[in-house]
Order: C-alpha cells, then sequence, then structure tokens
C-alpha cells in the first residue's frame, strides 16, 4: 500500500487538521502518514479519523507522534450515510454567519484576535461555505483592516459566499472608506438575510 507522507511539526492548532483534511480529499486508497510533535494536535487527528470513520495507527518517536490514516476506496459509505451527508452540505450552504466583534470569546484581547483569526482561516479552508457571512459592530474592521482576514474572506467570495457589513458599523468607526471585501449592507439587508436562512451561527 503507498503510504504519504505530510509533516506538521511547529503547526499550530487547527493547522495540522486543515492539511491533513485536504491532503485525504486526494487519496482516493493508501495511506497518509502525518507528523505532530504535540499531543494536542494528536488528539485532533484521531478526532478527525473517527469523524471520518477511517482506521488509524498511532506511533510515538522522540516527541513525535505519527497517525497513519488508512483510507479505503470511496464509494464504500452506505447509501443512508450518502443522505446524510448531503444533507449537511445543503444545509450548511444555507447557512449565515453572524460576526459581531473582531475578537472570538471573551477575555484577553490578543488571545481574542489569535482565535478569530483561527476561526476565519478555517472557515476559509473547509467547504461547503456559508451562503453569507454578516459583520457587525467591531466585526466590521475584519472586513475592513485585518489584511489577513480580508484575504480569507475574498477567497470564499470568490466561491460565492456573500460578505455583507453594517454600513452604520463602519461610519461609526470611520472605517467605511477601507471596506476591502463585500459590500455594505443596512440593518434591513441584515435582518432579512437572518430571516430568510433558518440557519444561523452567530459569532
Amino acid at each position: 500500500m503507498e503510504i504519504k507522507k505530510l509533516n506538521c511539526e511547529k503547526m499550530a492548532c487547527p493547522m495540522p487538521v486543515i492539511k491533513t483534511k485536504q491532503e485525504l480529499e486526494g487519496i482516493e486508497k493508501g495511506a497518509l502518514e502525518v507528523t505532530v510533535d504535540n499531543k494536542t494536535a494528536k488528539e485532533n487527528l484521531l478526532k478527525l479519523a473517527a469523524s471520518l470513520e477511517m482506521a488509524v495507527e498511532l506511533k510515538e518517536e522522540e516527541n513525535l507522534f505519527k497517525i497513519t490514516f488508512i483510507k479505503t476506496k470511496e464509494g464504500s459509505t452506505n447509501q443512508s450515510n450518502e443522505q446524510e451527508v448531503e444533507k449537511v452540505k445543503i444545509e450548511a450552504q444555507n447557512e449565515v454567519v453572524l460576526i459581531g466583534s473582531n475578537l472570538l470569546g471573551s477575555g484577553d484581547e490578543e488571545l481574542g484576535k489569535i482565535l478569530m483569526k483561527g476561526f476565519i482561516y478555517t472557515l476559509s479552508e473547509t467547504k461547503p461555505y456559508p451562503k453569507k457571512m454578516l459583520f457587525i459592530n467591531t466585526g466590521v474592521k475584519l472586513t475592513a483592516e485585518n489584511e489577513e482576514a480580508i484575504e480569507n474572506l475574498k477567497k470564499m467570495e470568490a466561491e460565492g459566499v456573500e460578505i455583507l457589513s453594517c454600513g452604520t458599523c463602519l461610519d461609526f468607526y470611520n472605517i467605511k472608506d477601507n471596506l476591502a471585501v463585500g459590500r455594505v449592507a443596512n440593518m434591513y439587508d441584515i435582518v432579512e438575510a437572518l430571516k430568510q436562512n433558518p440557519n444561523r451561527l452567530a459569532v
């Protein structure tokens, strides 16, 4: 059996999971050996394997963890599983993400910025994408001032995701002229988007 190798040492969460998932999508049948250097990454990869219902082999060598994903030929899932996957895809494609802050969670501001950076990046690397993303309050700083977030949001916009930023919020922070992705929206646009799409995620 052919074994591909992926080195994810020194990669912060969620990069090992994202890189592994991307590599697995390109393998029809075979194995992928992923190397990580911390227990958190190891546990996250084992959870990924469980969610994908894939067999894995785990080896620990000199403070390194080597997780081998074993992938059988695609199409082995039963019809009910395929229908469930398709249902999840359809629901995700009708999802609206509402972001009300440039920070994720409460507590330390610097940590909040790091977590939001990881959230936007992970969202841009995992499909299916949401239908719309709405930015209000300090969340609009992500579409007008945060270069890394803007790059990832542009990637999703190019794939059809509608990016809407609250005009009142942009005016309040005096950054409307800096808007770099998506379009300016009013409260009517935001309320209608939330009403028309029952699958909502508020951050």
